[in-house]
């Protein structure tokens, strides 16, 4: 099933949760919403699920009005960052009850939840754990248990709210693989919530970059990463290290850097910033007319990556090396070190 939300507003009082959204979601991808606290990406993500309302705009599967739909009957399946299971109930009994509960006229036999919930299980890798109680699951079953729930009633659309955030970083590690997995198998529309860049990254088929109730940019994972649209999805997504300056007559004055810019050639200056990744920095012993000279801060060795912290002026530099380069280097605190930079992406009106 495909999702388009065509001119989505919602406000809250005052407050603007979501701004004027447009954006589509094909059948069988899973699209990742990547935000910080309050950018909109829950408030939409349950205007699509129904369970709130849109002030303006609609939203439509497969190209109906999704509003015409009744909520059960819209074929959402929903998964909560805090599991939202029964406590008083079974693994197997929390999987079912979607389809228990279901009108008569509808609600499958016995027979058949039992082999759904069976099925189930085993996709989920818990069929052991059955008879279990929520509270005798670690953190991973749990998020695993929701899932299946949601996927008994054999959902059209899947919609994920942080459904990873409240487990440790080995945890979400290894679920984030499973559920590209697991998507791949059933092959359902998804939307993934997340605040964690890495985890949109590794799992969605494209990313929508939200930023204060309005869509910053939509692309594959690849695209946001190598060529973002804005200086907050720059900023956003990994780390950066930011040249503040100005731009005129076809040149690029970025703090200690001078570089063409012939997109700009008048006369009037105008604000720019330059953004450059750490790991699109080289450090070297000697230096020519190309960089910069700064000095060694700090040293973080962090597995296969080497990152320096280096000073130039008041600035604060931070460099990631591979381990290879480093022991070759073998900067120390206080060491002069020449800094190139492979790639600059300039955002003319940063500032």
């Amino acid at each position: 099933m495909s999702i388009e939300c065509k001119g989505i507003r919602k406000t809250f009082g005052d407050f603007v949760a979501v701004n004027d959204v447009s954006l589509q979601v094909g059948n069988g991808e899973l699209v990742a919403l990547l935000g910080p606290s309050g950018s909109g990406k829950t408030t939409l993500l349950r205007i699509i699920a129904g369970l709130d309302s849109a002030d303006q705009g609609q939203v439509l599967f497969d190209g109906e009005d999704a509003a015409a739909r009744d909520l059960g009957a819209r074929g959402v399946g929903f998964v909560f960052q805090h599991y939202a299971l029964f406590r008083h109930m079974s693994v197997f009994e929390n999987i079912a009850f979607g389809m228990r509960v279901r009108p008569r006229s509808i609600r499958p036999s016995e027979r058949q939840i039992r082999d759904r919930v069976s099925s189930l299980l085993s996709l989920v890798h818990l069929s052991p754990l059955a008879d279990r109680l929520p509270s005798e699951l670690s953190g991973g079953q749990r998020q695993r248990v929701a899932l299946a729930r949601a996927l008994a009633v054999e959902p059209k659309v899947l919609l994920l709210d942080e459904p990873f955030g409240a487990l440790d970083a080995n945890v979400r590690q290894e679920l984030r693989r499973w559920l590209r997995d697991l998507h791949d198998q059933l092959n359902v529309t998804s939307v993934l919530v997340t605040h964690d860049q890495q985890e949109a990254l590794e799992v969605a088929d494209r990313v929508v970059v939200m930023n204060r109730g309005k869509v910053e940019q939509v692309g594959t994972p690849d695209q946001v990463c190598d060529n973002p649209a804005t200086p907050f999805v720059m900023s956003f997504i990994g780390s950066v290290n930011v040249f503040r300056g100005r731009v005129e007559r076809g040149r690029a004055h970025l703090g200690p850097l001078t570089v063409p810019y012939p997109e700009h050639p008048g006369a009037q200056p105008e604000p720019a910033a330059g953004y450059v990744r750490p790991h699109e920095l080289d450090v070297e012993r000697h230096g020519s007319n190309d960089g910069i000279w700064a000095t060694v801060k700090r040293i973080k060795r962090m597995g296969a990556v080497v990152r320096l912290e280096l000073v130039h002026g008041g600035d604060v530099l931070e460099v990631e090396t591979t381990r290879e380069r480093y022991d070759a280097l073998r900067p120390a605190p206080g060491d002069q070190l020449y800094v190139r930079l492979r790639t600059l992406r300039v955002f003319v009106g940063a500032s």
